[in-house]
């Protein structure tokens, strides 16, 4: 039975709907070798010298492309919504 008391997204309401813990990345890494990417998301802190990993994804190149491309046309999306997106 569902707790209405939690709000949307909160762990117990993502784990019934069979969705993962969302957590905030704002440093990303990127590394490849002949059959695989790797993605290291975590967070850089202004007073740490190094960001904090907590999630690394391993995935084949042609699923690497097919995130591009969903990035890409999220990206679009956004911007035709919102306006452009700064540089960062």
């Amino acid at each position: 039975m569902r707790d209405e008391g939690r709000m949307a997204g909160e762990r117990g309401d993502a784990q019934e709907q069979g969705r993962g813990e969302g957590r905030y990345a704002n440093y990303f890494q990127v590394g490849h070798n002949a059959v695989e990417f790797i993605f290291d998301f975590g967070q850089f802190f202004p007073d740490s010298e190094q960001p904090h990993l907590h999630t690394r994804i391993v995935t084949s190149p042609v699923y690497a492309r097919a995130l591009l491309q969903t990035l890409r046309h999220s990206l679009a999306q956004y911007e035709e919504q919102f306006g452009a997106i700064d540089e960062a």
